[in-house]
């Protein structure tokens, strides 16, 4: 209810009392000071400090409310008196503190007491606390783990409960108890996501009225679930099927079988943050009651995978243990839907919006039935007519995209996923539009609400023409659609060629609604419109374009809600991209060596998986299904980068680092090539291949070189990229002549943002956090730390409560804190430490390789004078165009909160950080930043786009943030 309660030592409860803190700490004074000192007296202003400071921690840690320990207040109150330079009261405060706990363990060996007697509210009524079968639930917990003691649990546990707290509650302060922990010891995080099983096994034993699994408070062992999960499978089975909620062909598989397939020491597999993912998210639920165990969840899903296969108990078993293992993950609208009687089980997906109210109000009541279903969306609105522009029908004047939009937006937030997770979609603009400028302030705070879209993501969808503009300090003319509507299907030099006509017809009188810009200008506004509000992300057109496979049957108009999809949308076909993700962790060893045929084994089944749910998924929408069986395309990523360059000894701002990406992305690129053709033997090439990029022989790494022609502009070229191979692709060429593709695509690097923190590893191909940070979700807060540091600091005897204190001063960072070596400064640097152009490198060497993109986020740490320097971001972004990135993601800017306005003054530049300071064109002319964003006070262009308000821009560790996984 929002109240906060103070847990006593005899475990009763008390309200918390701000005033009683106070009262404590003037006693402290008195101590010190003598009598007369604790009210009204020359101290009384310090005593009101200390008290304010320890109430704020305190408020700060249980903002909704909950128990507190005395010990814990107590603690704080010492904490804040050292801090405020009171340590000779904090000594005599402590000291007194220990006398008092002496003479209560005295007291406990004089009566034997040594639990305190507590009683359980439930459904039944009250009942004693069993002390045994606490302790023993702690010991299995902790079994086989190093660095861990049951006894440091129990003591901690003993203070985070009450008498007649609930069941609930006493699971939960079990798990808590271990997570405050996991600061001594990263292997906690194990010890608190074990004791989250026991609640799991318990309802889930209730549920099913499987008394067997647990008694009454559920906390039976784990070990007897060796014999039982195959028992809990059927049962979980068969209610599913009988509630309605999974499909009836579950019950024909060989329930047997797959039960002795369970493997049920992999739910040790799990940390405590990645078991409340999918406690909270994942198992399924009748009544707001779980029935699935973890093992249960990956077999349900596999055997929804394995419906239409021949041997159909056989593939399930194979890709049970390929997520189950964490090898390989399935996307979240997999795992939720997969064996259910709606079986979505696609990502995300993209449309193209018409130049008519019916398309218009189409795409929107689209947009509400796929995101019902966990679909994530991606809208073309270029087609469009702008405002200013003639409506034949009704002879009158149109308003434009912009207020079609904030209708789009309303639908997201109304449709919130079929009430799973909050409703997303990201609209697409080209930034030749006329509604273009507008566009920009779609995410602003200020202005007509109705022009605004606070929860649609926006992006751009920007012509290599402009970009060479920018570079030119060329013009660049915005266009109403109406007049000039062959613009949205041409690309490169078509485009050009075309676009300049226009450009001509605008000096004839034969185009009449225009507006010349300066492209550097818009250029600075785009940038400006990122560093204010996170929006709207840098996607490219030609590059997408270019290289894609499909270009024979359409033309790709946008990307995704996470911008790694790349493929064709027209008014007949809603593109839908079906995403999984290899983790890289589980495939290099403690050595560092990549297992390339465990590799291969796990990418070739991935493939398989994936097609599947082409078959199986279940269409909201017509044009969907037409798209998805007629192209076949799917998106295979990577996650755990981070942790395989760990495991490497690589740091992420690195040549190697660079090399490895390349490397690693060549291996799954030619694997999952090569999974794909041999499905085709077996299954039929897709039905558009014919004339497709994979029919004429030119691969990934070919169409590279395409996008390297069309940019070429007499002797200048914009491309500057690596062409480096190290397999044999003539013999996949071949193959593929011979064989043909079961998938138009194979390739996507998702966001990982949920599936990465089910399986333990980082997100997808982006550095870590941070070494030590709260990571907030559904139940609360849970610390996570980062266990190859840690190991690292051990193997040399530097691991102690005193770097423990540094990284929680320096928001888990290792730069500042003394007595770290260099070499481990370097390899454990955070997001923010990482300079930007290392992740646009990396990128570059992925992309050549990927038939689709990547969701690739920019981290951008704020200056001293408290700007993100808008010159860098010019260089960051014009630098990942010239390396063929065809999408970016998020500017992620540290302390987003407080990011300060911007000016956009022409003369004066910023000085760029010193990585990247002499970026280069690929003609080898120096790069000119042509966006400055310098200090000091708002232009008033720039302050119309702002406002008192927090700027919007994407926070790193969001807890309602799940993009496509």
């Amino acid at each position: 209810d929002g109240r906060l309660f103070v847990i006593r030592r005899d475990q009763k409860t008390i309200e918390f009392d701000a005033s009683r803190i106070s009262n404590a700490i003037a006693k402290a004074f008195v101590a010190r000071h003598g009598e007369g000192t604790s009210t009204g007296s020359a101290h009384q202003g310090e005593i009101d400090e200390v008290s304010q400071a320890v109430v704020s921690h305190i408020n700060d840690r249980y903002p909704r409310g909950g128990h507190i320990h005395i010990e814990d207040i107590q603690n704080q109150v010492i904490a804040e008196l050292v801090r405020h330079d009171h340590v000779v009261t904090a000594s005599l405060y402590s000291n007194y503190r220990e006398k008092r706990a002496l003479e209560r363990e005295e007291k406990k060996l004089l009566t034997g007491e040594q639990n305190p007697r507590m009683t359980i509210a439930d459904e039944q009524g009250n009942r004693e606390l069993d002390w045994k079968q606490i302790e023993m639930s702690v010991d299995e917990a902790c079994d086989g783990l190093a660095g861990v003691e049951p006894g440091n649990v129990l003591e901690v546990f003993k203070r985070s409960i009450y008498d007649g707290i609930s069941t609930s509650d006493l699971h939960a302060a079990l798990v808590k108890t271990a997570d405050t922990l996991i600061e001594q010891d990263p292997n906690y995080r194990f010890v608190a996501s074990r004791l989250l099983l026991v609640r799991i096994r318990q309802e889930v034993a209730e549920k099913l009225q499987l008394n067997v699994l647990g008694q009454s408070v559920g906390l039976e062992s784990q070990a007897s679930l060796d014999q039982l999960y195959g028992v809990v499978l059927r049962a979980a089975i068969d209610l599913g099927v009988s509630v309605g909620q999974l499909n009836p062909a579950m019950q024909d598989f060989d329930l047997d079988f797959l039960g002795s397939c369970l493997r049920a020491e992999w739910d040790f597999k799990f940390d405590c943050v990645g078991l409340q993912a999918i406690y909270d998210r994942y198992l399924m639920r009748h009544d707001n009651q779980i029935y699935e165990l973890p093992q249960i969840l990956f077999m349900r899903v596999a055997m929804g995978l394995s419906l239409n296969e021949p041997n159909k108990e056989e593939a399930a078993a194979s890709f049970y243990a390929q997520l189950a293992s964490f090898d390989f993950m399935s996307s979240t609208p997999t795992l939720f839907n997969s064996g259910t009687v709606r079986s979505q089980l696609s990502s995300c997906y993209l449309t193209t919006v018409e130049d008519d109210i019916g398309s218009i109000f189409q795409a929107i009541s689209d947009n509400a039935k796929l995101a019902k279903w966990a679909g994530g969306l991606g809208n073309d609105w270029t087609p469009v007519r702008s405002r200013e522009s003639y409506i034949k029908g009704t002879n009158g004047i149109s308003k434009g995209v912009v207020p079609f939009l904030n209708i789009v937006d309303s639908t997201a937030v109304a449709v919130n996923q079929g009430g799973k997770r909050a409703g997303a979609v990201c609209v697409y603009l080209e930034n030749w539009h006329y509604d273009f400028e507008s566009f920009l302030e779609l995410r602003k705070n200020t202005g007509d609400e109705r022009l605004r879209t606070p929860d649609t993501d926006t992006a751009a969808w920007v012509p290599d023409l402009f970009m060479k503009r920018v570079q030119q300090k060329k013009s660049w003319t915005l266009f109403t659609p109406s007049e000039v509507p062959d613009l949205h299907d041409l690309y490169g030099k078509k485009f050009e060629r075309r676009y300049e006509e226009y450009e001509r017809q605008t000096e004839t009188g034969e185009i009449k609604i225009f507006k010349r810009v300066d492209a550097q200008k818009l250029w600075k506004s785009m940038i400006t419109a990122l560093v204010e509000t996170g929006h709207p992300w840098i996607t490219f057109k030609d590059a997408a374009n270019i290289r894609s496979p499909q270009q024979h049957v359409g033309v790709v108009h946008s990307s995704n809600l996470c911008t790694e999809i790349t493929l064709n949308t027209s008014p007949d076909e809603i593109a839908v991209c079906n995403l999984g993700s290899i983790n890289l962790a589980n495939h290099v060893d403690d050595y560092g060596k990549v297992d390339d045929e465990k590799l291969r084994n796990t990418v070739t089944l991935a493939i398989q998986m994936l097609d599947n749910v082409i078959d199986i998924n279940y269409y909201a929408v017509e044009a969907a299904k037409n798209s998805n069986m007629r192209h076949r395309p799917i998106g295979l990523g990577m996650m755990g980068f981070q942790d395989a360059l760990f495991k490497k000894r690589i740091a992420f701002s690195s040549d190697e680092a660079v090399e490895f990406a390349d490397e690693i992305t060549e291996k799954i690129s030619y694997y999952a090539i090569e999974a794909s053709s041999d499905l085709a033997v077996t299954r039929g090439r897709y039905e558009s291949f014919e004339g497709s990029l994979w029919h004429q022989g030119i691969l990934p790494i070919d169409s590279l070189k395409l996008l390297e022609e069309e940019r070429r502009d007499g002797e200048e070229h914009y491309l500057d990229v690596d062409f480096t191979t190290r397999l044999d692709w003539d013999s996949l060429r071949n193959k593929i002549k011979k064989q043909g593709m079961r998938n138009s695509n194979v390739l996507a690097i998702a966001p990982t943002a949920t599936i990465s923190l089910i399986t333990g590893v980082s997100m997808s191909i982006e550095p870590i956090y941070a070494n030590l940070y709260a990571k907030d979700n559904l139940s609360g807060m849970f610390t996570v730390l980062n266990p190859y540091l840690v190991a690292d600091l051990r193997e040399r005897d530097l691991w102690s409560q005193d770097i423990v204190d540094d990284l929680k001063r320096t928001k888990g960072r290792i730069q500042d804190i003394e007595g770290i070596p260099e070499d481990l400064k370097l390899l454990y640097l955070t997001a923010y430490e990482v300079q930007p152009n290392w992740i646009v490198e990396a990128a570059a060497r992925r992309q050549k390789w990927i038939d689709q993109s990547q969701s690739l986020n920019f981290f951008f740490k704020k200056p001293p004078n408290g700007n993100v320097s808008g010159q860098l971001l010019d260089l960051v972004y014009n630098i990942a165009w010239q390396r063929g990135l065809k999408t970016t993601y998020y500017l992620k800017s540290e302390e987003a909160s407080s990011v300060e306005r911007t000016t956009l003054d022409d003369d004066e530049l910023t000085s760029v950080a010193p990585a990247i300071t002499e970026p280069t064109l690929s003609n080898g002319a120096k790069q000119e930043a042509s966006t400055p964003i310098a200090n000091g006070q708002s232009s008033s262009e720039a302050t119309e786009s702002s406002s008192d308000s927090e700027p919007q821009i994407c926070v790193l560790d969001d807890p309602d943030c799940e993009s496509c996984q």
